[in-house]
């Protein structure tokens, strides 16, 4: 059993005794207390109730007696109310008594008692009445003896009641004390029991303990701390916690035995360590100063043979080249060198031989009977064992020894021979190197001898040489000197091709940027030539119309010329002043003057200029102007109203739904510091351009700024212009000190901003107005001039020449431009021609598919959407019209313009501006092949 076990054994009967003990006096003390209960609450009340009726009769009786002599009627009422009053309360004692009682005895005088009360109550009912009428006092007499004798047996018989009741109550107390009395006795005699089981229970559980401790304590005192190998264990009899002590102190007697077992033999292997390096300690102390490898030999058999307890042995050196190598006896050890061993021997001869091609150690236990004997003054020996290993030095066998012995060799002899052989490998190596260089040593000291005596002679030739060498070192200075020239020559000629170089690659590169110039200006003047050919033609032709219709007189054909002629000039006008204007700013010369600009008449002057453009178009036009913004702003006006103008036709130009909207706010430095050096400017002022219109493609927001571009590529007219307003917006507003920037989404619209500061002083130095890009974008053309609207005229006036070939016939205008239409519609009208007039390529087509009468087609080049180059290969895809005639007109006169007109389908070809002879001698020879 566990002391744990006896431990809760012990204990457990100590607290079990005890809970018996708790158990028996809580009984006890119920039963002392049921008696005490019985005694103070039954008993008790029972004799108080049974006193309470004796005095309930004795009032009773008073009160009879009372009535007896009472004469007054009041008094009479009176004590008989208080007699039936005690009647009451007597017969409902009684009820209560029978009601508790518990005693047979206590029952039977309480029905004896009961009978007697109704007898009694009778009597005293009979007495009452007795005294309410005239009294007989004989018989009242017998019946007063009556009621004294029951009310005497009806008192003894309480009295016997009361005593049976106090009788019971005194045997009740009796009881209590004796209970109390055993109580007190029972306590005293559990406390006795419980001390002795407890002593019992200790005394057990001390004397196993402590028996088994005092088993290992003895153990322990008997261990022999000197000597670990053999520990003496302790007896296990019981398997508690002592008992596992026990068994651990076995175990750790097991581990220190196997400990101690594993420490000798530590000790052993460092006592051999040690055995064996204290061997090679001596061995490679006598290495030192030995120059010669056969008394190196002598020494190692000498050292070796006795250390390792060999009785005999041989050392074998290696000779010969490597194509011959064999082995030479140079020292032996205990015997003559012609008596120990063979003298030589080769790779593989005989068992020595083997181990030097094996390159392994080999010990031989079974001796043949005919091997060498050792040797002594006494007689000689057999060996039992011998020992052949090999000498390596870098995988090489440079020797081999023999050793032979008449005891078996050890593991520990053999481990101090192999580590003493790799270093004898290295030493034999070294002994043999040293030979090797006292030799040569010797050898070099005669050829000093010899080139000693050489040098003398030399010494005579290098007089004479010395001569020599003078004047060839004045011949090489002069060289040197011509070198230096021309090495300098050189630098100077590499420094040249270099700079050559870099300006032929900055000529390349120039000449890179001039084509790709050239090529911008090409397409810049071309698109120029057609804006400027354009308006001249219409002036020219209706100048000549007027010219000739003069003497006729009809004023309102006149006054209608007038008007286009007027209106053409105007844009001729304007296209020139924006090219003087780009050229002063080129050339630096033009003029910026900073005075005050008024910005309060601002909004009105631009709703003034473009409020009829946006009715016209139907799109909403919206002015915004913030409160915070000066009425005051020093800067050059003119200037101003010229960037806006432009920046605003574009937005209408371009814009066919929605809204054109400009803002004026006055904002903070640091937002216009982003973009601009704002320094000596008062404040800035930021206007903004919105409009829906088509919007500028992300890759081409920086192409609209660059040098003669079009966004819209050379031959795309839909919206026509030159693209000179950006540019010049651009370097106006450099010139004013500010900046303007675009943000603009293809599909939704553009926003143009400009950035312009108030200027007192204006510019402290304009700085030269480097080549900047002229960047394209629309100028103010047609949504600012009250286009021209030409109505057909039903009824054509015929000319003289009505007869002519042009009588009749059907043309098909197809032109842009509502000033050309209208003065070539006159003059052919004028010539009784039927004219139709088409604004672009797709509606020329459209006509031509619903008129399949026409004679001749009258086709511009550059129009918008479908140009005339497309529109004319499409007619000519059209088996029907495939020899109508199609005249090309165009302003753009390049060079090979007539040759792709041709080549696109054009019967003929005429540059603007025309002439009408030409244009008239044109169609008559294509009309009359036609005919034909």
């Amino acid at each position: 059993m566990s002391f744990r076990k006896k431990q809760i054994l012990g204990f457990g009967l100590i607290m079990l005794f005890i809970t018996v003990m708790l158990v028996g006096i809580i009984v006890m003390i119920n039963n002392m207390k049921s008696n005490m209960l019985e005694i103070v609450e039954d008993r008790y009340g029972k004799v108080s109730q049974a006193t309470e009726i004796q005095q309930l009769f004795s009032q009773s009786d008073r009160e009879l007696l009372y009535l007896m002599n009472e004469e007054n009627k009041q008094s009479r009422e009176e004590s008989i109310k208080r007699l039936e009053n005690n009647r009451v309360t007597i017969q409902k004692d009684i009820t209560t008594l029978s009601s508790i009682l518990n005693r047979a005895q206590a029952r039977d005088l309480l029905t004896q008692i009961q009978i007697q009360y109704a007898n009694y109550i009778e009597t005293e009912t009979q007495i009452v009445q007795k005294t309410e009428g005239n009294i007989n006092e004989k018989a009242f007499s017998s019946l007063f003896k009556e009621h004294q004798q029951k009310r005497e047996m009806l008192t003894e018989n309480l009295g016997k009641f009361k005593k049976v009741q106090e009788d019971l109550m005194n045997q009740a107390l009796k009881d209590s004390n004796d209970t109390y009395n055993q109580i007190l006795t029972v306590v005293i005699l559990g406390i006795l029991c419980c001390l002795l089981l407890i002593m019992g229970a200790s005394m057990w559980v001390i004397k196993s303990t402590s028996k088994t401790l005092k088993n290992i304590s003895d153990v322990m005192g008997n261990i022999d701390y000197t000597d670990l190998s053999t520990l003496p264990r302790v007896e296990v009899g019981i398997k508690d916690e002592i008992g596992q002590i026990g068994l651990a102190f076995n175990e750790m007697a097991s581990s220190l035995e196997r400990y101690n077992e594993k420490e000798q033999r530590f000790n052993e292997q460092i006592s051999d360590q040690n055995w064996i390096q204290t061997g090679i300690a001596d061995v490679t102390t006598m290495y030192q100063n030995i120059v010669d490898v056969e008394l190196l030999a002598d020494k190692f058999m000498a050292k070796l043979t006795p250390l390792i307890g060999a009785s005999m042995g041989a050392f074998y050196l290696r000779k010969g080249e490597e194509n011959n190598p064999h082995f030479l006896k140079v020292a032996s050890f205990a015997g003559r060198a012609d008596d120990v061993g063979r003298k030589s021997f080769l790779f593989g001869e005989g068992i020595i031989g083997q181990c030097a091609i094996e390159k392994k150690m080999r010990v031989i236990e079974e001796i043949p009977t005919d091997y060498t004997f050792i040797a002594s003054g006494l007689g000689e020996v057999k060996p039992t064992s011998i020992l052949i290993a090999p000498v390596l030095y870098e995988g090489n066998v440079v020797a081999v020894i023999e050793l032979a012995s008449i005891r078996p060799y050890t593991d520990l002899q053999q481990r101090l021979l192999v580590q003493l052989l790799d270093t004898l490998g290295i030493t034999v190596n070294n002994v043999l190197g040293r030979m090797e260089i006292e030799r040569l040593l010797a050898e070099s000291q005669m050829m000093t001898e010899e080139l000693q005596a050489q040098s003398e002679e030399l010494q005579t030739q290098s007089e004479e040489l010395q001569a020599q060498s003078e004047e060839l070192q004045s011949q090489s200075e002069e060289l040197r000197m011509i070198n230096e020239q021309l090495e300098e020559r050189t630098r100077d000629a590499e420094q040249k091709s270099m700079d050559l170089q870099m300006a032929k690659n900055d000529l390349e590169e120039k000449a890179e940027q001039l084509q790709l110039s050239s090529k911008y200006k090409s397409e810049f003047l071309a698109n120029m030539s057609h804006e400027l050919r354009t308006p001249l033609n219409s002036i020219l032709i209706l100048s000549e119309m007027l010219s000739d219709t003069a003497a006729e007189g009809s004023l309102e054909d006149q006054k209608e010329f007038a008007t286009v002629i007027h209106s053409s000039g105007k844009d001729l006008l304007n296209l020139i002043n924006d090219i003087l204007d780009l050229s002063k700013v080129e050339a630096g010369k033009l003029d910026i003057t900073f005075s005050e600009t008024n910005l309060s008449e601002l909004p009105s002057y631009i709703d003034q200029q473009f409020r009829h453009v946006s009715q016209k178009k139907g799109l909403s036009f919206v002015i915004n102007k913030d409160k915070n913004v000066p009425d005051i702003l020093y800067s050059d006006e003119q200037r101003i109203q010229q960037i806006l103008k432009n920046l605003l036709s574009n937005s209408f130009k371009f814009t066919e739904e929605g809204s054109v909207s400009i803002s004026i706010r006055k904002v903070e430095e640091k937002i216009a510091h982003r973009w601009v050096d704002t320094k000596g400017a008062d404040f800035w002022i930021e206007v903004k351009v919105v409009d829906t219109g088509i919007g500028i493609a992300k890759d081409k927001q920086q192409l609209i700024f660059e040098a003669f571009q079009q966004a819209e590529g050379a031959t795309a007219r839909k919206y026509g212009g030159t693209g000179l307003g950006l540019s010049i917006c651009r370097e106006f507003i450099k010139l004013l000190g500010g900046w303007i920037m675009v943000e603009s989404q293809e599909g939704q619209g553009s926003v143009f901003t400009l950035y312009i500061p108030s200027l007192p002083n204006g510019l402290a130095a304009i700085h030269e107005v480097e080549q900047a890009p002229l960047e394209v974008a629309a100028t103010i053309d047609a949504p600012l001039i009250q286009a021209v609207e030409i109505e057909e005229e039903k009824n054509p006036v015929p000319s003289d020449a009505s007869s002519s070939i042009y009588q009749g016939k059907t043309v098909l205008i197809c032109d842009d431009d509502n000033r050309n239409i209208y003065a070539l519609k006159t003059a052919l009208e004028a010539e009784g021609m039927n004219i139709i007039a088409a604004q672009n390529g797709i509606e020329c087509l459209e006509l031509m598919e619903k008129n399949l009468d026409i004679d001749i087609v009258l086709m511009d080049i550059m129009m918008p959407g479908m140009d005339g180059y497309e529109t004319m290969q499409r007619i000519r895809s059209i088996p029907f019209f495939n020899e109508l005639p199609i005249i090309a007109l165009t302003a753009k006169a390049m060079k090979g313009d007539r040759q792709k007109c041709l080549e696109a389908g054009a019967s003929d070809y005429i540059s603007k501006p025309l002439k009408l002879d030409q244009l008239f001698s044109v169609m008559s020879v294509w009309l009359t092949k036609s005919s034909k």
